[in-house]
């Protein structure tokens, strides 16, 4: 497939199937993060796999939002790792570079993805004995789609390019 079918293609998937994801499709989604750019390449990212009985317990703990997923990667960033100026720390951007770059290849291996926000900072932080350090960005669950997962209903819905663009 090509980049505009890819792009067009993925979805937030919100009912995977109990199905375990083979390890080396996950080591390509994973590598797929690590060549992510981030700002002056100082790569502040940390990735968590997680898909033990025990750590899927600890996703439940800080989200609802997993929707069955067999892997959830808790996308964190080492606040004192990446590029800062004038007050500026581009942790969160970076973090969010390496999280998509993850879900477009899941996308293109054949698995599903939801990218998640919804879920309490500090408790996340306790509950994964997180370093004071990193900082949770989001979770990105991957697995394969249930057969009777609805499509999102605001999939398709995207707003003209006149109204989020503008040529200076």
């Amino acid at each position: 497939m090509n980049f505009d079918e890819l792009i067009r293609k993925r979805c937030s998937t919100r009912k995977f199937q109990n199905k375990e994801l083979a390890k080396d499709i996950l080591e390509k989604i994973l590598e797929a993060g690590n060549v992510a750019p981030t700002a002056r390449n100082m790569q502040p990212q940390k990735i968590y796999v997680i898909q033990s009985e025990e750590g899927i317990s600890k996703i439940d703990q800080v989200t609802r939002c997993r929707y069955g997923s067999p892997v959830g990667l808790l996308v964190c960033a080492d606040k004192t790792a990446c590029w800062q100026m004038n007050g500026y720390g581009s942790y969160e951007m970076d973090a969010t570079i390496v999280a998509t770059h993850m879900m477009l290849e899941a996308t293109n291996l054949g698995v599903d993805s939801l990218w998640v926000r919804w879920f309490d900072t500090d408790k996340t932080k306790e509950v994964f004995a997180l370093d004071e350090n990193i900082e949770p960005i989001c979770f990105l669950f991957l697995g394969y789609r249930a057969s009777d997962c609805p499509e999102s209903p605001g999939h398709h819905k995207r707003k003209d390019l006149s109204q989020i663009v503008s040529y200076i």
